[in-house]
């Protein structure tokens, strides 16, 4: 045993002199060593999948057959080792089986996040204001410049969300299901915002200008037409637009003056505001400055017995919301109404004008709009005892009734519904029938006397 070891061994060294001959011969360097043992790393995502596919496919493999050459009780060299531990590195073609699933996963969870987007925005009561918008006009460009949604959309949103609750199933099922839980009241608000179409207003502007139409008188045209009106139209709404529309002189009866062909005629006022004043002579007197000063001071005193009798004799302002007519109560003798405020006319003679620091007025017109046009003192409205009421220029400019104009020192019946302009500011002057019809009563009654 001892002489066939030892020759054994003595064999083994022959041949590996001979080995480490032929490769000095040849030129080349011995392959270095390395341990085969596999060092262990974390795998990503892609290497899970890929590894796991991998098993399966081994583990099919080994239960089919064994490989001829290798033995189930054997133990796997250090060669195969290395094979088996660069098997997840080499591409491997995916079982199909799994990836449908994936796919499917990713659009269900992405499908309901871009719907909520949608939704987020876009309310309940904004696509009930679209609809019946776009019933009422068949024009998203008008939609999108006359109706107010609860935030400020573009035009191209708002196409892009008309299209969406036509053609898109789930935004316009859900749409319709927030739709329909929208409380009656909130709906009768949101129907009483409708646009008016062309057959309505076409309707409105046959009610002459020049006419005193009440209630009753719209109430006669919602019955005598019932399939051109909207639904929620009422017989208050109907001569509120109709006011709207005299106001723009957009009635069938009125017409707009053309603008004057090349070269704008200049009237007086214009004139007077072109002139220098520094250019002029300014010749000082003092006995007129101490009149201005005495009056200055009159003036003063005067103005704050007035602010101490505001409580009594002030002219309310209050914001016009749009919605509905300005009521009446049993002070206010009319209302000049405007786009911005309306001014409740509670005394027997108003002011209009610009209030500055040293010149208090009722009516100040610059918070409806630009004033600088207008003078300090622009006109006065008095009531006559007969229940009439009259409104004297007593500005440079002159004041438009009913596109008449009133000139300085001029004055002018006013009636209801008449519309006031004043340096492109429009107003329509409402007069409380029901008050007015008392005064006139009592004064009927004093006169015999």
């Amino acid at each position: 045993m001892a002489s066939g070891t030892a020759s054994r061994s003595e064999d083994e060294e022959s041949l590996a002199g001979q080995k480490r001959a032929s490769s000095q011969a040849l030129g080349t360097i011995p392959k270095r060593r390395s341990s085969s043992r596999f060092i262990k790393r974390k795998k990503f995502d892609d290497e899970l999948v890929e590894s796991s596919l991998a098993k399966s496919s081994t583990r099919a493999k080994g239960a089919s057959g064994v490989e001829p050459g290798r033995c189930s009780g054997s133990e796997p060299s250090s060669s195969e080792k290395k094979k088996v531990s660069k098997a997840p590195s080499t591409p491997v073609a995916p079982n199909p089986a799994p990836a449908p699933g994936l796919t499917k996963r990713v659009k269900k969870s992405k499908q309901p996040l871009q719907v909520t987007k949608d939704l987020g925005r876009w309310k309940p009561a904004d696509d009930l204001l679209l609809i019946n918008a776009v019933l009422q006009t068949n024009d998203l460009t008008s939609v999108h410049l006359g109706v107010k949604f609860s935030c400020r959309f573009t035009l191209r949103e708002v196409q892009e969300r008309w299209y969406a609750l036509l053609y898109d199933p789930v935004i316009s099922k859900l749409a319709c299901q927030a739709m329909r839980q929208l409380h009656p009241e909130a709906i009768a608000a949101i129907q009483s915002k409708a646009l008016f179409s062309k057959a309505e207003e076409q309707l409105l502007s046959k009610v002459g200008s020049t006419s005193q139409p009440t209630l009753e008188t719209f109430q006669d045209l919602l019955h005598r037409h019932p399939d051109a009106f909207y639904l929620a139209r009422t017989a208050k709404a109907l001569q509120a637009h109709w006011q709207l529309m005299k106001q723009y002189y957009l009635l069938e009866d009125q017409t707009v003056q053309p603008l004057p062909k090349g070269d704008q005629v200049l009237n007086f006022s214009d004139a007077e505001d072109l002139i220098d004043d520094s250019k002029l002579k300014d010749m000082r007197d003092e006995v007129l400055e101490h009149e201005l000063t005495v009056a200055d001071r009159r003036q003063k005193r005067e103005i704050r017995q007035l602010e101490q009798e505001l409580h009594k004799w002030q002219v309310l302002v209050d914001s016009i919301t749009g919605m509905s007519s300005p009521d009446f109560d049993n002070q206010t003798l009319a209302v000049l109404r405007g786009r911005m405020v309306r001014y409740l006319m509670r005394s027997r003679e108003i002011t209009l004008g610009r209030a500055t620091k040293d010149n208090q007025i009722d009516v100040d017109l610059s918070l409806e709009g630009p004033a600088w046009k207008i003078s300090r003192k622009q006109g006065v409205i008095k009531l006559k005892n007969n229940g009439d009421f009259f409104i004297a220029n007593e500005g440079r400019r002159p004041i438009y009734i009913d596109g008449r104009p009133v000139l300085c020192g001029s004055k002018w019946r006013l009636s209801n519904n008449s519309v006031v302009e004043i340096a492109s500011l429009r107003f329509v002057f409402l007069i409380n029938q029901d008050l007015i019809a008392l005064i006139r009563a009592e004064a009927a009654k004093i006169t015999p006397q």
